[in-house]
This record gives structure tokens, sequence and C-alpha cells, in this order.
């Protein structure tokens, strides 16, 4: 399986000590299957920070997922509760119970996967966040949302399953 991640950097080494905390599923790399979505993320990167959009590729083996070696969280490609509290947990610079299965600050899944919380997403946990709406009505209005997939390596060990195989430049 290929995946990607987009950037403004062409990435020798991956560096989890680089990785910003506080991101969907926690501190970690961020790849997607869709060459697309990682290009757009290159491109927003690419504006933020200067240089050119950079997708860096990857291959792991199809089964990946299923490693029974691993630590992996997966929630599909379509948002659910379990998954919606999780990314909140991960995001709030508040939430500080580390040990909980309902957040990954301390890394304790080797890999995580599942949906994008994008910023039509971001503006749903901020609202549920600031009691303007219900948790019956964050799910709902996540289910409309079309959303893209996401796979994020949090330790060494699930990095060292990544081969890079090329740099796609824009």
């Amino acid at each position: 399986m290929k995946l990607y991640h987009g950037t403004n950097l062409d990435i020798s080494e991956i560096d989890l000590n680089k990785c910003r905390p506080y991101k969907d599923f926690g501190r970690g790399f961020y790849l997607t299957e869709i060459n697309e979505q990682a290009m757009n993320m290159a491109r927003r990167v690419a504006r933020i920070y200067g240089g050119s959009p950079i997708v860096n590729v990857y291959e792991i083996p199809d089964d990946f997922l299923y490693s029974t070696e691993l630590n992996i969280k997966n929630f599909g490609k379509d948002p659910s509760e379990a998954w919606a509290v999780f990314v909140m947990n991960n995001r709030s610079r508040d939430f500080k119970d580390f040990t909980s299965p309902d957040c990954n600050l301390d890394s304790k899944y080797d890999i995580v996967a599942g949906a994008v919380a994008d910023d039509d997403m971001a503006m749903l946990f901020r609202q549920y966040q600031n009691k303007l709406i219900d948790f019956e009505t964050l799910v709902k209005g996540m289910i409309f949302k079309e959303t893209n997939s996401q796979y994020s390596f949090h330790t060494e060990r699930a990095v060292a399953m990544l081969r890079k195989v090329g740099v796609i430049y824009e």
C-alpha cells in the first residue's frame, strides 16, 4: 500500500520529536492513501511556512493495520462517537487523563487510523465544547460530512514499517 505525506520538505528521516502535539490522534507522523489529499496539505503547509509543496511517498504492507506486534486503533473511514471523543481529547490542552483509552497523548497506540477532522469538524467540536450544541447534534453533524482518511504513526516501531519510495513535487 502507498501512503502519502504532504509538506514543504523532502523528508529523509522521520523524526517524531518534530511532530506537533494536539493533533487528531496525538503527536505523530500523519499520512493518507489519497495522493490528492496529501498534495492539498502540502500546498497548505507551503502557503503557511514557505517553500514548495512536496508529497513524500511511502510503502507499507497492505495488512499493516492487522499487525499483532503493534498497538493499533482503527476507527475505520467514517466518523463515529468514539472517534469524535478520541479526537476532541487529543486536540484538547485541558484533557489530562493520558492513561485513558480515549486519547493517545501518551502514544499508547503505535498507529491510529480514521477520518480527518477538517475545519468544519473542528467547528462542530468547538460548538460542543462551548456547550452550544449537545453530543447528539455533534454526531448528527458528523454523519453528513464526507471525510478523508488518515493514518498516524506515533512510535519508532510504527515508523520503522514505512519505506520511503519517492517524492512528488508540484
